[in-house]
């Protein structure tokens, strides 16, 4: 890993977590090389240089790639159909790794989700070791878990599979400041408000994953100490702990709407994110910083 000015792909560098992966590697120095596939939809920051191509095309992905220190991928068309969803990373995603591999990189940084992970009424607290979803559980989920087993399979590359749960802060195509909301402007309030909502703000997910390709965080033979050279490790993020009452209360509050509490059994454990503090990642936004954001938005709108 180059230590004065690293050089890191980032894919899907258009999108909310893409773009803030960009701006945290720029912070920490780094040279970006933003993969996007519209022209001009790049982040516009120094340091930043933007790249338009599919990554799953096997000669992109090798020239993207060349002479790059480490690769962050963050794309994953969640809500289209299932095909699209497995041709666009459980095929695509693999392709980019191998190239990465093939050139040398030295550490390859997935975007995966906690999704992945049974939270279904019970369940207690979990950790990266927690029981997983069986497969038939939604397109999403799916999908998500085979990325990652595809990307483990691709051997002699340091992969880290970063798991989030709900991902906020403030951008159009935000899932949760902006679409989820949106839903419940028109009617999805149903919840019970006592079921755990795991979050984790954009800023602070961004920072660890560019420590972790920028190699801030150093490999460990113990995958609780830092991510395993040569293998593949998963590691937990979330902030503090909140329920459906903090986040879905902020939302129709800010919307002049009811919502429709329910009371039926639910998730009310947490993501325990010992592994990541451990490495060196401490959240720096609050729930309150994150609701007043949240609050701010939908006012403003």
């Amino acid at each position: 890993m180059s230590s004065s000015s690293p050089v890191v792909v980032v894919t899907g560098a258009n999108g909310l977590v893409g773009a803030a992966v960009c701006r945290a590697l720029v912070q920490r120095s780094a040279q970006v090389r933003a993969v996007v596939r519209r022209a001009g939809t790049a982040p516009v920051l120094d340091g930043v240089v933007e790249h338009v191509g599919d990554f799953a095309d096997e000669a992109f992905a090798a020239t993207v790639v060349s002479g790059a220190d480490a690769v962050v991928t963050t794309v994953h068309p969640m809500g289209s159909p299932r095909d699209v969803q497995h041709r666009v990373a459980v095929e695509g995603t693999p392709v980019l790794a191998r190239a990465a591999r093939d050139a040398g990189v030295d550490r390859f940084v997935h975007l995966s989700t906690a999704g992945v992970h049974d939270r279904s009424a019970g369940v207690g607290d979990i950790a990266e070791d927690g029981m997983l979803l069986p497969e038939g559980s939604g397109d999403y989920p799916d999908t998500k878990y085979a990325t990652d087993v595809a990307l483990a399979e691709v051997g002699g590359l340091t992969t880290v599979l970063v798991r989030p749960p709900a991902i906020t802060g403030a951008g159009p195509t935000s899932v949760w400041n902006t679409l989820r909301p949106e839903e419940a402007r028109t009617g999805a309030r149903r919840e019970n408000p006592a079921r755990s909502w795991a979050w984790v703000h954009v800023e602070d997910l961004a920072a660890l994953v560019a420590d972790l390709a920028t190699g801030a965080i150093a490999t460990d033979e113990d995958p609780e100490q830092g991510p395993v050279a040569g293998s593949t490790t998963a590691v937990l993020v979330a902030g503090e702990p909140a329920t459906w009452g903090h986040y879905l209360g902020t939302v129709t509050d800010a919307l002049g709407v009811e919502p429709n509490w329910t009371d039926e059994p639910v998730w009310t454990g947490q993501l325990r994110t010992d592994r990541a503090r451990r490495w060196g990642w401490t959240p720096r936004v609050s729930l309150a910083q994150t609701m007043d954001e949240l609050r701010a938005g939908l006012t403003r709108s």
